[in-house]
């Protein structure tokens, strides 16, 4: 392998609570990166123009993002490649296997809201899995908050270590800029939507007159005097300690007047992890072996609607990726080769003939590919840490046009494999459970199924408190077991049973009347069952 094609990716994801200006920050880094000429505001969805990364028809409708995007581009020799990734909190299990398949990720935060419930949760992930975290905080145009109480916020509640690398000068009304204390350079602010502005005044050090000129006497004093406690109270910066996930390096600015990006765009693919080893269930794959592999991370079903495609979306861990040679399916223990392996601009697809690890390719599937899936050069072995959650609201499908019966089956099934619910069939009457983390789900399949296969849906909530995987060495009490719990066991894509709690006291009751059994609350087990075999 050339190590230089190694070396020069960078593949990260954004991550934010819903509105702190994730998807408008990834249209401006497409902005600074080139990959685009003129941004879009992305405010409300009273705007008629959408971002770049939000293309599916109910994102536009609805002003969300609820399906993880992939865009890559050259900047400086680097190939940066972004995972931008829904916000909401229905749709967190997406962002969460997305966050398998970067090497880092960059935080967003709003300045006047701070940290918020979905910022907590998307850092347990990148703490569970050490995964380097750059903060961006944004809107610095509008009236927010104290930087120093902002980054006292962040290192209590997500409990990180922060070291700022860009200071603000002033907020809101008062913004001037941003100082780079990293690269020792003013930036002066003048609100700009739509195209890249230079205006940076290289300075020394905070002691120079230019500050004052540039600034006016008082905000010039009270930079130097933020400057000096910075150094004071913070660790100096330390690219190791950021890339071991102990220190995140802070960057301040206002997304959506393209200010403070190139900063951190710049920074960002100096300092940022190339691909990383990875784990799987035989031994850890090194991203400089000369073998292929990859794992599907990412499923999405009609991307193209004028072609009812559906393209899986392949991380490349190890070797290089080459259009139309065979590679091996491990789960399916069958050989498949691709023609038109292609990669992305969010919608935008252009067939490619190569990739290298870190690279995100898509490759169409005839229903082929599930979530977590490996390809190789012949070896068996699975990527491991991509599992589906126990969900959290469970719903029966109601068919409302038995005439679209076949168009309904096939697009719940297309529509689950893409991760965005999970599908459980009661055999009894092959009922069809829906299961979510959120209301706003049901809400997308149902748009979807009508919208993309012609199909009319409806929902009945159902009493389950939660979906169990289980096992147990005893073949005879595993048996005990489901004749037992029959009318509360399902089964879930891979034909897995799935005991349906109906309350914490059933599950109690369960696990006391069956010390056995081990019942399992994520998909991930299934990946070591499928190794021993």
């Amino acid at each position: 392998m050339k190590l230089n094609e190694l070396t020069r990716r960078r593949t990260f994801g954004i991550i934010s609570h819903p509105d702190a200006g994730k998807t408008t920050l990834t249209e401006k880094l497409l902005l600074f990166g080139g990959a685009i000429h003129t941004a879009g505001a992305v405010k409300s969805n009273k705007i008629r123009k959408t971002a770049t990364s939000d293309f599916m028809e109910i994102e536009k409708q609805r002003g969300v993002s609820v399906a993880t995007s992939v865009m890559g581009f050259e900047y400086n020799g680097y190939k940066v490649n972004i995972l931008d990734t829904p916000g909401h909190k229905d749709f967190a299990e997406d962002t969460y296997r997305t966050l398998t398949a970067v090497d880092s990720v960059i935080l967003v935060i709003d300045c006047v809201k701070g940290v918020e419930e979905q910022t907590r949760k998307l850092m347990e992930v990148c703490r569970m899995r050490s995964t380097p975290v750059i903060v961006f905080i944004n809107k610095l145009d509008r009236e927010g908050r104290d930087p120093f109480s902002l980054l006292d916020e962040l290192e209590r509640e997500l409990g990180i270590h922060t070291r700022p690398l860009t200071w603000p000068i002033g907020i809101g009304a008062r913004f001037q800029g941003v100082y780079n204390l990293y690269k020792k350079q003013l930036e002066l602010f003048s609100p700009n939507k739509t195209r890249i502005s230079e205006d940076i005044v290289s300075i020394d050090n905070v002691a120079s007159p230019l500050l004052d000129e540039h600034l006016g006497p008082d905000s010039a004093a009270r930079l130097r005097e933020d400057a000096g406690l910075i150094e004071g109270s913070y660790e100096p910066f330390n690219g190791e300690h950021y890339r071991d996930a102990y220190l995140a390096p802070v960057f301040f600015g206002s997304a959506i007047n393209n200010f403070g990006v190139k900063e951190l765009l710049e920074t960002f693919v100096t300092i940022a992890p190339s691909p990383l080893p990875r784990d799987t269930t035989v031994r850890k794959v090194d991203p400089a072996e000369k073998a292929f592999s990859g794992f599907i991370f990412k499923i999405h079903a009609n991307l193209d609607p004028n072609h009812r495609d559906r393209i899986a979306f392949c991380r490349v861990c190890s070797g290089r990726f080459e259009r139309n040679k065979y590679y091996y399916h491990t789960r399916l223990d069958k050989e498949l080769r691709f023609g038109n392996p292609t990669s992305f601009m969010a919608n935008e697809k252009s067939i490619i003939e190569e990739a290298w690890p870190g690279d995100v390719v898509g490759l169409y599937d005839t229903g082929n590919f599930k979530i977590g899936d490996t390809l190789t050069e012949g070896e068996h072995l699975a990527f491991k840490g991509i599992p589906s959650f126990s969900p959290e609201i469970f719903k029966e499908l109601v068919n409302r046009n038995p005439f679209k019966s076949k168009q309904l089956d096939k697009g719940i099934r297309q529509l689950t494999d893409e991760g965005v619910a999970q599908l459980f069939i009661h055999r009894e009457g092959n009922r069809r459970i829906v299961g979510t983390v959120g209301n706003l789900q049901f809400e997308v399949i149902q748009f979807r199924l009508l919208h993309e296969y012609g199909a009319e849906c409806a929902f009945e909530s159902l009493n389950i408190y939660k979906a169990c995987w289980f096992t147990c060495a005893d073949p005879k009490q595993l048996e005990r077991f489901t004749s037992l719990q029959g009318r509360h066991i399902s089964y879930d894509k891979d034909d897995h049973p799935v005991f349906m709690a109906e309350g914490t006291w059933s599950l109690k009751s369960a696990q006391e009347m069956f010390p056995e059994m081990e019942f399992h609350f994520t998909s991930e087990f299934k990946t070591d069952v499928a190794a021993e075999r």
